[in-house]
């Protein structure tokens, strides 16, 4: 398989805009979308949802498009594969593929987010629907799904269909297989440097400052947020002038109930902690299959950085301040959350 090219970062913005038209004419574009009776299983947007135009008709170059369903789709994966094979497809220097991750890996996530979690989004026009902003959430559920989740949440239900840059932990990008896929999905790690180049080139960036902490804490202490950290994430904001996006997810805490912590094998493994849950390590890899609990994912109103000076960064006071005033607002969502859902499973 050939390898794929590689384009720097910068350079990558203005193709993603589709004003290279060269790119485009290089590369053969998608194939029209399947007709009104294959039915929404075969990828058919919904009339009125985030992914059609604004008269309820799919928008784009799949609109008026003629011939059977099945061969639209077969040309179409086809098409991508010869793309695959020959490397005519592109990566930015973080090693991201926006191709795959629109054609294969959100494929891949839309069952859970839709049929299995039934995930809940509101606020959602808090998001910009262009340039740069920090998204920052609370994080739970023994496995990061949350994040994963969170990413379909503003791609899907966004109008602009903007795509989310995770921030993630060293241990992930050890991982095989998942390291790379990561990488592919637009992550990158959790360091300043990076996060500020995203967001000063107009990317949406997601953190979860609780970190190993929200995520593998016992299920006695679900939903209470966990310490932000030294507030490393408001001074990127700060320095790039982008607005922060309080998030608020409720619905993962319970899809893996952690009831206790095996220190010892964490240790012999490496790995932060070990869940001991209900099912797992009990039922063996069916003890992995999470609880299919229903979510919420609530974006709130933007806090502005842009007014503050350039020193600003460098105040601790102010960016303890507004750290604080972060993690208020999203342990406030997730009370007022908690008071309205009924049940965790419907």
């Amino acid at each position: 398989m050939a390898d794929a090219k590689v384009i720097p970062f910068d350079e990558d913005r203005p193709r993603r805009r589709g004003a290279d038209r060269r790119a485009v004419r290089a590369v053969p574009g998608p194939a029209p979308a399947p007709d009104a009776e294959a039915g929404p299983e075969a990828g058919t947007p919904v009339p009125g949802g985030p992914r059609d135009g604004a008269d309820g008709a799919p928008s784009g170059p799949r609109a008026g498009a003629e011939g059977p369903g099945w061969e639209r789709r077969l040309a179409s994966g086809l098409a991508f594969l010869r793309r695959r094979i020959t490397g005519e497809y592109e990566v930015d220097e973080f090693g991201y593929d926006r191709e795959l991750t629109d054609q294969v890996l959100m494929s891949l996530m839309r069952p859970l987010f839709d049929s299995y979690f039934r995930v809940e989004v509101r606020g959602v026009e808090n998001i910009p629907a262009e340039g740069g902003a920090l998204i920052v959430a609370n994080h739970s559920g023994t496995l990061p799904l949350d994040g994963l989740m969170m990413q379909v949440a503003v791609h899907d239900r966004h109008p602009a269909q903007r795509h989310l840059r995770l921030l993630a932990a060293d241990l992930v990008f050890m991982l095989p297989v998942v390291g790379e896929l990561a990488r592919k999905a637009g992550h990158t790690l959790a360091c300043a440097e990076d996060a500020q180049r995203l967001l000063e080139a107009g990317e949406l960036v997601g953190v979860m400052p609780e970190g190993f902490k929200g995520i593998g804490k016992p299920f006695g202490d679900r939903y209470r947020l966990q310490r932000f950290g030294r507030g490393g994430f408001v001074s990127t904001a700060l320095r790039a002038g982008t607005p922060i996006v309080p998030c608020s997810i409720v619905g993962a805490e319970e899809i893996y109930p952690m009831v206790g912590n095996a220190k010892t094998l964490a240790r012999l493994l490496g790995l932060p902690y070990f869940p001991v849950t209900p099912t797992f390590p009990w039922l063996g890899p069916l003890g992995a299959v999470p609880l299919p609990t229903k979510w919420t994912i609530q974006f709130g109103e933007p806090i502005a950085t842009d007014g503050y000076p350039p020193e600003a960064a460098e105040d601790p006071m102010l960016m303890f301040n507004l750290t604080d005033e972060v993690r208020e607002q999203i342990q406030h969502t997730l009370y007022k959350l908690l008071v309205q859902r009924r049940s965790v499973f419907f």
